[in-house]
């Protein structure tokens, strides 16, 4: 079978194509600023006068649409821009500029949105532009969500620096993220792929709650995060950002990108970063953010024509580590004297994207994505050592075509992922497995248009471990009125865990790790609705969404770290829950004046085994109930001057039981208390570069003794994974940016 599926997928390597079809009539939507530079209008709707079938601007503001010699007038229309009419006549490319609604003959400055949502998918999908990155320094992705209210990050821990993300009340590992519709924070990278993904690297961040489409595999549990990065033929010729803080990080990064001829152009994405400052600042004798050195590049290539593209490049990555106690050095490792940290990874990845173009057909498509990764990790944890290594192949193959009409649109294709671990860890016997799945996928796309979008699709895989498996996934969006949208969704979908490096911070401590039963692959079901409304409050635009979302385990690997110096891994038994509600209002009171309010509740619980074998159903560790955040932001005309300003309220949360009589040592209590963090920027605009300057934690709020027997690391009741708050206080930071276009 897998060299069935091998073959098959390399035989239409050069044929293929994925998410990029022709049409006859193309062209791009965009906004004049009064300083000449443009932007893209992400969804922008354009159809026919009279037809009932249209389309919707990409996130480049590029559009196409089938053109009939009988359609001339050409309606272009989009939240917060006055609609235009355009008489059309031949397929020349067109560039289209909208004007805002509020727009004088004084300031002509049309405005894109920080964020938006996708009118157009049934999922509920939030668009994160390159305006709302630009509200905070977004050294890398996992400083990317400061300003969105769905998902939260926060460190694993006290001393390895590794975050994780948070998605409807669940971890970031039951979140698909991926950087171009290819799965890339998965496995081993979880541990710190939220740092590899630097932040000027990206154009855009699409972030969809509940299971997604079956089309992008089966792992999309509570969500799925696709990240655009900058494209070679549509990025600034050079883009130089450089940043340093506080606390003596510094980091530059340097994007080329050139169009060699009409059909070639090429990009080069750089990052090179560091910390070299030992900082203690709570005085507990550890360092409180690891020294460490990151060098990332990737360099990418595009070939277009009218009948194929195709977009191909290597990444490749460095980076190391130190932590520990602070006056730990490389050559201590092993001693027991003083405790050290340290971690090595090396990573390299290709990709190739191939298009096969039908130009009278563009809502016909054939296509294949092939990824192939190695990842390798080292590390130590004082006299404990871990090593990981993955190597993972990937291909998605797609067919895209109607029935009768585009009415009545389908994807159906061919999948194939290969991974391959091999994991050990001081203590415990090494985790070593190949998983080979091939499978197949078909997804249904009603449209009435201007009224109903259903999509229906499921999948097959054929797992060499765990069996065949079917996942079926339903979306759908009945527009009530032009700005009040209904969203719902149900879908199943599955994993398979790998405990060690998503849980790679709790390896700072003390706790013997233990894996009680052979674990089987989760499993679980999502449902969902949101109501969203773009409506005017006195006399300015304004949108509020609501959502609500529940997520069941049929099986979940347990993290339990209940029992005092253990970490216990098991399979579900009982219940496992994730109940999910939000409200968000975004407001423009005035001209370059815009408002974020919104709250987030959480009702997350699992059963845990008791010593008595009894099951006990208990709040999710680490996770607050309430979440409140605001967000400000105000620019003067032309944007040359800019500041955001963003205050989070983080309810008070569970923490896991730990000794209750233990000499010399403060006991820990049960929970932990509410507090908040403010986070504010100012940017100097200039013709072709930026100044900044901001503060994150501007509160000063740090949580007290975060690793537990700071004392004894050797001890056995050390723990630095108890971490729930900021462990270093107020940081300042400086930047700039030149772009050359």
């Amino acid at each position: 079978m897998l060299f069935y599926f091998r073959n098959l997928i390399l035989g239409f390597f050069i044929l293929c194509s994925y998410s990029t079809f022709s049409q006859t009539l193309n062209g791009i939507v965009l906004e004049k600023k009064a300083d000449g530079k443009t932007e893209p209008i992400i969804g922008a709707v354009l159809r026919w006068q009279n037809a009932k079938n249209g389309t919707s601007a990409d996130i480049d503001g590029k559009f196409s649409i089938l053109k009939s010699p009988q359609n001339h007038q050409l309606i272009i229309s989009s939240i917060g821009f006055k609609t235009d009419t355009l008489m059309v006549h031949s397929s020349d490319f067109l560039t289209i500029y909208l004007q805002t609604e509020s727009s004088t003959l004084q300031e002509v400055v049309v405005r894109s949105e920080a964020t938006v949502i996708d009118r157009l998918s049934p999922i509920q999908t939030e668009i994160i532009t390159t305006k709302a990155l630009a509200k905070a320094a977004c050294c890398n992705l996992s400083e990317s969500f400061e300003t969105n209210a769905s998902v939260s990050v926060s460190y694993a821990d006290a001393v390895t620096g590794s975050k994780q993300i948070q998605l409807l009340g669940l971890s970031g590992n039951y979140v698909q993220t991926n950087s171009e519709n290819i799965p890339n924070i998965r496995g081993l990278n979880t541990t710190f792929g939220l740092n590899y993904v630097p932040g000027t690297w990206i154009s855009s961040i699409d972030v969809g709650k509940g299971a997604g489409s079956v089309v992008n595999g089966y792992e999309s549990m509570t969500g799925q995060i696709n990240i655009e990065l900058q494209k070679p033929d549509l990025a600034e010729k050079l883009y130089l950002n450089t940043y340093v803080n506080s606390f003596g990080r510094g980091e530059i990064n340097l994007n080329l990108a050139k169009k060699l001829n009409k059909k070639w152009s090429v990009g080069l994405l750089s990052h090179a970063s560091t910390l070299q400052n030992r900082i203690d600042k709570n005085g507990d004798g550890f360092l409180d953010i690891p020294l460490y050195n990151q060098y990332n590049a990737i360099n990418r290539w595009k070939y277009a024509t009218d009948k194929y593209m195709v977009q191909f490049g290597i990444k490749g990555l460095y980076e190391d580590r130190l932590g520990g106690q602070s006056g730990f050095r490389p050559e201590q490792r092993g001693s027991s004297l003083t405790y050290g940290f340290g971690s090595q990874t090396k990573r390299i990845e290709f990709f190739s994207k191939t298009a096969k173009l039908y130009q009278s057909k563009p809502y016909k498509g054939l296509g294949l994505i092939v990824n192939g990764t190695v990842h390798d990790n080292q590390s130590f944890f004082g006299l404990r050592s871990y090593s990981g290594l993955q190597k993972t192949f990937y291909a998605n193959l797609i067919y895209q075509n109607i029935f009768g009409n585009t009415n009545h649109q389908y994807k159906t294709g061919l999948s194939y992922l290969l991974d391959d671990y091999n994991e050990t860890l001081s203590g415990i016997a090494p985790r070593i497995r190949q998983e080979s799945i091939p499978g197949a996928f078909f997804e249904y796309t009603y449209t009435l248009p201007e009224k109903l979008t259903v999509v229906a699709g499921g999948r097959v895989d054929f797992h060499n471990l765990y069996g065949t498996r079917f996942t079926p996934r339903i979306h759908a969006k009945y527009d009530i009125s032009k700005d009040v949208h209904l969203r719902a969704s149900a879908g199943k979908g599955w994993r398979v865990a790998n405990p060690l490096a998503e849980n790679y911070g709790l390896l700072v401590s003390s706790r013997f790790v233990e894996f009680e039963n052979q674990l089987r692959p989760e499993e679980s079901w999502n449902f969902g609705m949101s109501l969203s409304n773009e409506f005017h409050l006195f006399g300015n635009k304004a949108s509020f969404i609501i959502d609500a979302y529940r997520t069941n385990f049929q099986n979940q690997v347990i993290v339990d770290m209940e029992t005092a110096g253990l970490l216990r891994f098991y399979n579900l038994q009982g219940r496992s829950f994730s109940n999910s509600f939000q409200a968000e209002l975004n407001y423009i009171p005035a001209k370059r004046f815009d408002i974020k309010v919104a709250y987030r509740l959480f009702d997350v619980k699992n059963d845990f085994i008791q010593a008595d074998g009894s099951l006990k159903l208990q709040t999710k560790q680490f996770l607050n109930r309430d979440r409140f955040l605001f967000n400000i932001g105000y620019a003067l005309p032309y944007d040359k001057w800019k500041f955001d300003l963003t205050w989070q309220w983080n309810g008070a949360r569970r923490i896991p039981t730990m000794p209750q009589h233990i000499e010399d040592y403060t006991v820990l209590p049960t929970s932990a208390p509410a507090y908040s963090n403010i986070n504010a920027q100012l940017t100097r605009s200039f013709l072709k570069w930026d100044m900044y300057i901001g503060g994150e934690n501007l509160n000063n709020f740090t949580q007290r003794n975060p690793i537990f027997a700071s004392d004894d690391p050797f001890g056995r009741h050390f723990d630095a994974g108890m971490a729930w708050g900021p462990v270093i206080g107020r940081m300042i930071y400086a930047g700039m940016r030149f772009k050359l276009k």
